[in-house]
């Protein structure tokens, strides 16, 4: 591995994972794919680069184990399988974590823990008190408790708060596409873009998508707008495939890899 290109400035990294990457075309939890996001944790580790994991993959975890259930109601099937799921992801993680000699550790949160005021100044300290020890704190929504107007729109926006919350120098949003293209990315006449500054007009590239029951609520539409608000607050933000391989290393050594969003 070329680490001929490190940046010193880099202390803190938040890493969004999202469904689409963790998951096959059957829904399936893919071990190999969370075990090469852990070791990429830990290589960052070594070079005293704190990293916040923000994951999702709960709800398809629990539908793995429970699969069809009687529940009609869609928020209540997301409780439900969320609930299941989520003790059942810490698992994964918490062995791959151990077995690079790391530390885990699991925070739920709902959107007003981020309202200014103690809600907050305690989630700071947590985060501040685990990094502080070297533990590596793994962040998912609590759907359990969130109710509809408390959600966030999906795992991207508490990434989003979270870099914001830690102050971090970078956050990573892992796709299951490698960035932002000007067109379907499997389009043999659309390109990547490298590059995007916040008052870049490329909304218009977007394409709209429908996702089923467990996947993850976050497009490319939604990706893009949470990169540019988080940029904008001098976070330069990436877009790219969590399943190639390397991927958050290579980022670290500002490899051109993925969509960069900057101020």
């Amino acid at each position: 591995m070329d680490d001929s290109i490190k940046d010193d400035s880099i202390k803190r990294v938040v890493v969004k994972v999202g469904t689409n990457v963790l998951t096959n075309k059957d829904n399936r939890i893919l071990g190999p794919v969370l075990r090469e996001l852990v070791r990429q944790i830990s290589v960052l580790d070594e070079r005293n680069i704190q990293v916040v994991l923000v994951t999702s993959g709960s709800a398809i975890a629990g539908k793995e184990v429970l699969g069809n259930i009687q529940e009609t109601e869609a928020s209540v099937r997301r409780q439900i399988y969320s609930s299941v799921g989520q003790p059942r992801l810490m698992r994964h993680y918490y062995s791959l974590f151990h077995d690079y000699g790391m530390r885990c550790a699991q925070i739920l949160a709902t959107k007003r823990d981020f309202d200014p005021g103690k809600h907050r100044e305690n989630m700071i300290s947590c985060y501040e008190g685990l990094l502080a020890e070297g533990v590596t704190p793994i962040a998912n929504e609590d759907d359990a408790v969130s109710l509809s107007m408390s959600m966030f729109s999906d795992n991207d926006e508490l990434a989003s708060l979270v870099a914001e919350l830690i102050d971090a120098d970078r956050l990573i949003i892992l796709s299951d596409t490698d960035g932002l293209y000007t067109g379907h990315p499997e389009d043999k006449n659309s390109r990547k873009l490298s590059e995007v500054t916040v008052d870049q007009n490329v909304e218009k590239y977007v394409q709209s998508n429908s996702k089923k029951e467990g996947e993850g609520r976050g497009g490319m539409a939604s990706k893009l707008k949470i990169a540019k608000v988080t940029a904008k607050k001098n976070i330069p933000t990436y877009i790219a495939s969590g399943k190639r391989e390397n991927v958050i290393v290579d980022i670290i050594n500002n490899k051109q890899v993925g969509t960069k969003f900057i101020h």
